[in-house]
């Protein structure tokens, strides 16, 4: 194997696509990961950094461009790091994507299915209802956007392609208050400032906006002035929050909000069904791929008929309780106390009476039902990304549901978790792939597993 030196330039044809979304080639042996490049690239590459079985290039020159290549329509791409796919067509993305999730399942599943054809956006911008921007005041003036790739460096961007257009207008109301009053951005290093992240979320439903400051304090100044020029740019802003986080850390959102303006929340409707959202809810970021996926897990999960339905990581109650009136009776676990009461609260918006959300660990939860001898005829998990753990799985498997269905963000541990079930008695029947976060590297994927009794 030829080892690669920090700025050695070399020539590289591009091979394939990383889980992240860069594109690797080999040189002498060695991986070279480049971020940008497209499978079928030729690309004139410099090393920045080696290590001693891979190495990391740098973009000098594109040679010949793949056919996947397409001009990136975005000002701040790739300096931004929220997109990764904005110079390869939207087609060619979906079939990376495709093919990943069945990599996922031959590699490291070891199962033999065939995974159904990758629904795609209807369009892979615009989709987002969920923005969290960091800040950085720069000689006077607010700048806002999205961390810049590996680094918490602010790249300034107000009109993002994958949030809705009415944002753009949202922070520059925000940011000329703050420029205005002076309202000081937080600095990481030194831990002061106040205004941290501008976290805005629409319900596409409704049409309904929030906006959230999330502060480093207990108060902010001239609160009314923001209030009142807000709803001048956009009648749609039901509400205004501010989000306390006062903690040295990387999470976005602390525990505790303040209404400055309307009710704390706002609702949106998906699948037919109401749901109320606050800033800590769990809520998919793409609404109508939402609604396809959840329709396919509704088919997999009750498609056959179901009595009683467990739904595993339920979050805020969304995806159960949209199938809650095909079913005799719901259940629903949760760890976080907060989603738990949004949960029981979208329950009662929708007359779903036949539900029971708790609040608890899933894997205590499950092991608690099952000791109470409730037999679920199918349990959804939807758990984050890492995945399930052993003992979780084992007592689903023990409580014999005669389907369950996956929701996954990441097909690694989907693939993983789903061979732990088949050694458990389940069989992999199907795998949908649906391209949630388009130009992004994500992809999320529903799978169903039915009860193999021959194998028990």
């Amino acid at each position: 194997m030829e080892q690669l030196k920090k700025n050695d330039v070399i020539t590289l044809d591009i091979t394939g696509i990383t889980s992240e979304g860069s594109g690797v080639g080999r040189f002498g042996g060695m991986a070279v990961f480049v971020a940008g490049a497209a499978a079928g690239d030729k690309l004139e590459t410099v090393i920045i950094k080696s290590k001693k079985n891979y190495a990391i290039g740098k973009i000098v020159k594109i040679i010949t461009p793949s056919e996947d290549r397409t001009p990136s329509d975005c000002c701040v791409f790739p300096r931004c790091g929220g997109c990764v796919f904005r110079h390869m067509t939207y087609e060619a993305e979906l079939k990376y994507k495709q093919q990943r999730v069945s990599d996922a399942f031959v590699r490291i599943g070891h199962i033999d299915v065939k995974v159904a054809p990758i629904t795609g956006a209807p369009g892979p911008d615009r989709y987002r209802n969920k923005a969290q921007y960091p800040v950085e005041m720069v000689n006077g003036r607010l700048r806002t956007g999205f961390y810049a790739p590996f680094s918490h460096r602010v790249i300034n961007c107000r009109s993002c392609l994958l949030q809705p257009e009415e944002f753009e207008g949202i922070l520059g109301v925000i940011c000329r208050w703050a420029e205005k009053y002076k309202i000081s951005a937080y600095d990481e290093k030194t831990r002061s400032g106040l205004l941290r992240h501008i976290y805005l979320r629409k319900g596409f439903g409704t049409g309904e906006i929030m906006v959230c400051l999330v502060i480093n304090g207990g108060k902010i100044y001239k609160k009314e002035q923001l209030v009142s020029e807000l709803i001048k740019e956009n009648k749609n802003i039901k509400t205004v929050l501010i989000n306390i986080n006062t903690e040295d850390t990387n999470v976005i959102l602390g525990s505790e909000n303040e209404v400055l303006f309307g009710p704390g929340y706002i609702e949106d409707v998906l699948c037919g069904k109401r749901f109320r959202l606050s800033p800590l809810s769990f809520y998919q970021v793409n609404h109508d791929q939402a609604e396809r996926l959840y329709e396919k897990a509704a088919e997999f999960a009750i498609g056959g008929g179901a009595k009683t339905l467990v739904d595993l990581y339920c979050g805020t109650g969304t995806i159960g309780l949209t199938m809650a009136d095909k079913v005799e009776r719901l259940i629903g676990v949760e760890i976080v106390p907060d989603a738990v009461k949004d949960a029981k609260i979208n329950a009662k918006l929708n007359a779903a009476e036949n539900t029971q959300f708790i609040c608890a660990d899933a894997a205590a939860a499950a092991k608690e039902l099952k000791n109470r001898g409730i037999r679920p005829d199918a349990v959804i998990l939807d758990p984050p990304r890492k995945g399930c753990d052993a003992e979780l799985l084992k007592t689903v498997a023990e409580m014999e549901p005669e389907r369950i269905v996956y929701v996954s963000c990441d097909p690694a541990t989907l693939a993983r978790d789903c061979a732990a079930l088949e050694a458990l008695g389940y069989k992999v029947s199907e795998v949908c792939p649906f391209d949630m976060f388009p130009r992004t590297a994500h992809c999320e994927v529903v799978a169903s597993l039915t009860l193999n009794f021959a194998s028990r």
